[in-house]
């Protein structure tokens, strides 16, 4: 299986703000005061308008889908927590911890991807789970590695471990499971998305294992990563804190790798993590501080990878 895709599904928001269901467990979301909720979610679709342009002026395929005033989705932003689209053509639908979160889900979408050429065969749906308490946020939970069939998960509130590993089974993955940790107040408390602190490339792997305070889990961790031939890049937690953990390989013309990050992660990386990295591709930043400051959330996010098959003509 292919590790990069070249096609993207991004949700354009209509009423984008701080969304106070998710805050009470992602730490990184900020009320920006003195804006009206008007003028944030300009600014986050000025954001987004400028991340699509640049991914389709490098020859990423983006479909664009805008989201709907019906519904009172203000991270509609970020789809890759409630759905993921694989190489067998099946669709997967995600239980999500806000409630607020789960009108994000649309069938139109279907929809849209048929008549944009890509084949959906079966859409395996584990949103029952929400009814029993137990979630588990697509490519926010879990971060695949294609390639080498496995599947990493930092369990919390919003990835359960059986869940999980139902997952795993249903899509023949091997399960690589661990606690991540962040520094909340002077207390260590569970990060929400693995997504946020580690990032798998086709050569190399970007991860945070300062994080994974359990030696053995991160030794673990660490060897699965280094057995399969990634080069690791390992990140602070300060920067981690800035998103530069939130990143994904995308492709685009000519078969050219790009690393999608934002500015702000960029920014904190050193030279010697930018160099590491350029060794393997082509770095696109794109500034996205008013969606990460109140959306709690990063470049990776916005984007859910499209696997699909094409339709034969």
């Amino acid at each position: 299986m292919n590790q990069t895709t070249n096609a993207i599904l991004m949700i354009r928001p209509v009423a984008f703000r701080m969304n106070e269901q998710t805050a009470v467990n992602n730490y990184y979301q900020k009320v920006l005061d003195g804006l009206l909720p008007a003028t944030v979610n300009a600014k986050a679709q000025q954001e987004f308008d400028a991340f699509v342009d640049q991914l389709r002026g490098v020859g990423v395929q983006v479909i664009v889908v805008d989201d709907t005033t019906e519904t009172d989705t203000p991270d509609s932003i970020f789809p890759n927590n409630w759905i993921s689209f694989h190489e067998n053509g099946d669709v997967v639908l995600y239980p999500m911890f806000a409630e607020n979160r789960r009108l994000e889900r649309r069938e139109d979408i279907l929809d849209i991807l048929e008549e944009e050429g890509f084949q959906v065969n079966e859409i395996m749906d584990y949103t029952s789970a929400e009814t029993e308490g137990f979630f588990l946020e697509g490519t926010g939970s879990i971060v695949l590695d294609r390639e080498n069939g496995k599947a990493y998960c930092a369990l919390s509130p919003r990835a359960d471990e059986e869940l999980f590993i139902e997952f795993c089974e249903d899509f023949e993955y091997s399960p690589v499971i661990f606690e991540a940790f962040q520094s909340v107040d002077s207390e260590r408390k569970l990060i929400y998305h693995t997504n946020v602190m580690m990032c798998i490339g086709d050569t190399f792997a970007v991860i945070c294992a300062d994080c994974i305070d359990d030696k053995k889990e991160r030794k673990m961790v660490l060897d699965s990563l280094r057995g399969d031939d990634k080069e690791i890049i390992l990140i602070t937690e300060s920067q981690l804190n800035n998103f530069a953990g939130n990143m994904l390989e995308v492709i685009g013309a000519n078969e050219r790798r790009y690393l999608v990050m934002s500015a702000s992660a960029y920014q904190c990386l050193t030279k010697k993590q930018i160099a590491q990295l350029e060794e393997h591709l082509t770095i696109l930043k794109v500034n996205l501080d008013t969606i990460e400051a109140c959306g709690g959330g990063s470049a990776r996010c916005m984007m859910a990878e499209i696997f699909l098959p094409r339709a034969s003509v």
